[in-house]
């Protein structure tokens, strides 16, 4: 299998990447986007909703997390502390959450829709900025500091919350899951996943959606989605050894495609959609990333797509929602169909992909090699090569 070397890391001791897998961080980013553009002709409908399945890229990211986590920390923490760990994580993580907190910040303060976000027609300038302050910690915020209707813990930026459970996950690896024998991570699993199937298909709404309030409803629909995927994710890099797949990542990303568009299931029977969320979560995204592991990218035109989604895929996630609310509020407020709308909605996904991949090249590399520099020279791990350890491929943090 090709070894290829880090395309975007500041890290000098990174694992090489599994380049399908950070291909298909991509191809799962790109069609959140796609999702919430499509979003707004839905008004809360999950049967009208196209691109149904979306919302189930997040459980996608956290169980590639798990695996990628995994993989390339597992054999360091005889050279490595939990503070280094930290500090690598908060480096490759929180600058993108810093941009996509004042992108927020500029887009509400630009256009509020009050009819579409209600709360927005009486907040000060003053708590925007603490809202925007708050949310560069990454601290969800209580449902008392909402300052848009929607109660969500990172009003300027809606899918922090998953971030924030990312987190969560962080400090459960280094502190717990990591000492873990793969036995016990395997009843923990299994527990987590009944636990998984249970809410999805007896929940109220017959799918995973949610996560994104400190509610405490909500807040145990964010663990759900996290603990399975993410103790799945781990539990697969342990045990599985890639083989050998021709045409990988053409396979998995259409599979992947299929997964997050295909049609509501089930109709009224809720259940019915429950269980298609469930078989996704635990079935196919775990296949879709052995075989993504199995594989490399053939050709240098789809190598140089493949990198171009790995590089893009956590900037395009973390900065596109601003737009998102602006072109919500304009398409529900003055009543506009998609038949009108989708130019303005195309638009939405160029500016999210140029705005990525700005803030990747002239700001998030150089303020992690700044990061890095600062933080990190003195605690430089021992390469693959270095350790006698045998080369393999994943991304890493």
């Amino acid at each position: 299998m090709e070894i290829l070397p880090p395309s975007n890391t500041v890290f000098s001791d990174s694992k090489s990447h599994y380049e399908i897998l950070d291909a298909l961080r991509g191809v799962a980013a790109i069609t959140v986007v796609v999702f919430h553009i499509l979003e707004a002709f839905s008004f809360g409908d999950h049967q009208k909703q196209i691109i149904n399945h979306g919302y189930l890229a997040v459980d996608f990211f956290f169980l590639l997390s798990g695996f990628v986590i995994s993989h390339a920390y597992d054999d360091r923490w005889n050279t490595m502390t939990w503070q280094d760990f930290f500090k690598r994580r908060l480096i490759r993580l929180h600058p993108m959450i810093i941009m996509g907190m004042i992108i927020g910040a500029i887009g509400f303060l630009s256009y509020t829709f009050p009819e579409v976000y209600p709360l927005s027609r009486n907040v000060s300038f003053g708590k925007v900025m603490l809202v925007m302050l708050i949310g560069f910690t990454l601290l969800p915020l209580q449902v008392s500091m909402d300052i848009r209707g929607w109660i969500e813990m990172h009003p300027l930026n809606g899918p922090a919350w998953s971030l924030f459970f990312e987190y969560i996950a962080n400090i459960l690896y280094a502190f717990v899951l990591r000492h873990l024998s793969n036995t016990v991570l395997a009843v923990l699993a299994a527990l987590a996943g009944f636990a998984l199937v249970h809410w999805a298909v007896t929940g109220p709404s017959g799918d995973l959606i949610g996560g994104w309030s400190l509610d405490p409803l909500q807040f145990r629909i964010g663990l759900t989605r996290l603990l399975f995927p993410f103790l799945a994710g781990i539990l697969l890099a342990r045990v599985s050894k890639p083989g050998h797949i021709k045409n990988a990542f053409v396979w998995c990303s259409l599979l992947l495609i299929l997964v997050l568009a295909f049609p509501r299931v089930g109709g009224d029977r809720l259940w019915l959609n429950g269980i298609y969320d469930s078989l996704s979560v635990i079935v196919v995204f775990p296949v879709i990333i052995y075989m993504g592991a199995s594989g490399t990218i053939e050709g240098k035109g789809l190598l140089r797509i493949g990198r171009f989604l790995g590089d893009i895929s956590y900037p395009i996630y973390i900065i596109h929602y601003p737009l998102i609310y602006l072109f919500t509020g304009w398409v529900i407020e003055n009543k506009i169909p998609l038949a009108e709308a989708w130019p303005v909605g195309v638009l939405v996904l160029v500016a999210s992909l140029l705005i990525a991949y700005g803030s990747l090249k002239w700001y998030d590399i150089p303020v992690r090699k700044w990061l890095t520099e600062r933080f990190m020279k003195k605690n430089k791990m021992p390469t693959a090569k270095a350790s006698g350890l045998p080369p393999t491929s994943n991304q890493n943090g």
